[in-house]
């Protein structure tokens, strides 16, 4: 049944995707964020999303926790229907809705041929994180979760391998060995921490225990790397700001449970300025 229901699933977004390449990159935004916002709740529990909000602590009453999440959905459509002009977005043709700050961390990077690790979250758009930064020329490879959906993810592997990164790896064990050589020659890795992973660990994410991922911190402890935080923002619907903080040494002593600790602090600070601009459908604290 499942197989049916993925493609029907299928069906219907390739559907819209025909209409999005029509419609243009502005029309075909606004059109997702209507469409996020009407048929977003049909997939996914609305009360896991409130029960997530409420262990945040993000908004005190349930009608606040209402808006966040409608405008969570409107957001949600958009970034559907962006993907379609990622490759316009990585020839540089719709490059006045991209503003990058931090470009001056990327370009010292390359230019000391420096490998580190690129973390940040499910926020906005947050494919065009490793976009900008393959863009920049640095060595790169990214992690990636492979849709439940397998016909939507033939298209979504294709997407991401020829207009953001070559170099994508599965999330996963056999993930972990890929990673571990494109390391050894020298790559730097993008990955989004927000997740909840069966192999992490239990670290406090707004004080609550959550799975998280200990990739970044494993790293840090074998081969000495820096970790770069980068947020996207949407701002006025259409436009992005992406920042590429200042890169973080941490202290060798430190074990993987404390880098990781601290890189939860930082997606914390990141949820909280846009907590509408975060997809809360994750069963994050399950």
């Amino acid at each position: 049944m499942k197989i049916i229901k993925y493609f029907f699933e299928f069906i219907f977004i390739i559907t819209f995707f025909s209409i999005f390449k029509i419609i243009g990159y502005k029309n075909a935004s606004n059109l997702g964020e209507l469409i996020g916002k009407a048929l977003g709740p049909l997939f996914r529990s609305r009360n896991k999303i409130q029960k997530n909000l409420e262990y945040s602590k993000i908004s005190e009453t349930k009608e606040d926790r209402e808006i966040i999440i409608n405008k969570m959905w409107g957001n949600y459509g958009r970034i559907l229907s962006e993907y379609l002009f990622l490759k316009k977005f990585r020839q540089n043709k719709l490059d006045k809705y991209i503003e990058v700050e931090g470009s001056n961390i990327l370009k010292e990077i390359k230019k000391n041929n420096e490998q580190v690790v690129f973390v940040s979250g499910h926020f906005n758009n947050f494919e065009l994180m490793a976009m900008e930064i393959d863009k920049a020329e640095i060595k790169l490879c990214a992690i990636y979760r492979p849709l439940n959906n397998p016909f939507l993810n033939i298209i979504m592997e294709w997407i991401r391998k020829n207009y953001i990164c070559k170099s994508q790896i599965k999330k996963g064990k056999s993930g972990t060995r890929d990673l571990i050589n494109y390391f050894k020659r020298n790559f730097s890795v993008a990955l989004m921490i927000d997740q909840r992973v069966s192999e992490g660990e239990i670290v406090d994410l707004f004080n609550q225990p959550a799975k998280t991922t200990t990739i970044p911190a494993q790293l840090v402890k074998k081969y000495n790397c820096k970790i770069v935080p980068v947020y996207v923002e949407r701002i006025k619907n259409i436009h992005f700001k992406i920042t590429f903080e200042k890169p973080i040494k941490f202290e060798k002593t430190m074990s993987t449970k404390q880098i990781s600790q601290e890189l939860n602090k930082i997606l914390e600070k990141m949820i909280l300025k846009n907590p509408d601009q975060w997809i809360w459908s994750h069963d994050r604290w399950k």
